[in-house]
């Protein structure tokens, strides 16, 4: 499929021919939510902890006479039926994440790019070449009207394209070792330069 390429300045660039295997696909949706679900598992801490019987602080004499109370046995503060009590069966430390097949995960990062390309949000430029400046970025990125964009490059990221657009509410710069299911699809525009989309076709093959 040819697609329209355009400098920053929003000047043509000539067209750029997208293999159909990376960009033409139909968008599966379970795809999709299975590869951003094992990304967003994969980036939980799990550090969320509570404090059982063993690690509450509170004294181990027993808290009264076994007998003619009238009321239940009891031998330690520490029993989760206590008011600050150990806690029963809550959470501790764990990884969140889980395996998925490298085959399914390639498809939903194809996937993603042909939902871009099918619903007209993917951009391809011609380059990153900038002055290093966030307000000459942020005029350009205004008019060519990109609000919640990502911008794809190739191997590596132009050092004066990512500090210029640090600052850029709503921009994303990623290297193509970087692309990704989640991100592509928060965002409402995907940016490819040329070296990013050569790139990735090299990547996804």
């Amino acid at each position: 499929m040819k697609l329209d390429v355009i400098k920053l300045d929003g000047g043509a660039a000539g067209e750029v021919d997208l293999d159909e295997a990376l960009f033409g696909l139909e968008p599966r949706a379970d795809i999709l939510h299975r590869v951003v679900r094992w990304q967003r598992n994969n980036a939980q801490a799990g550090t969320h902890k509570v404090k059982t019987r063993s690690e509450v602080s509170y004294s181990t004499k027993k808290i009264y006479r076994q007998k003619g109370t009238g009321g239940a046995r009891h031998g330690s503060r520490k029993a989760p039926i206590f008011r600050k009590g150990g806690i029963y069966k809550g959470p501790t430390p764990r990884s969140h994440g889980h395996d998925l097949q490298k085959k399914v995960r390639a498809l939903g990062l194809k996937m993603a790019l042909s939902a871009k390309a099918a619903n007209g949000s993917l951009v391809v430029i011609e380059d990153t070449a900038v002055d290093g400046k966030t307000k000459t970025l942020a005029k350009q990125v205004k008019d060519l009207g990109w609000k919640r964009a990502l911008i794809i490059d190739g191997a590596e990221v132009n050092a004066d394209f990512a500090k210029a657009a640090r600052n850029i509410e709503g921009l994303d710069v990623l290297p193509t070792m970087g692309a990704n299911v989640y991100d592509i699809l928060r965002r409402d525009t995907l940016v490819l330069t040329k070296a990013g989309v050569e790139a990735l076709e090299a990547r996804l093959k």
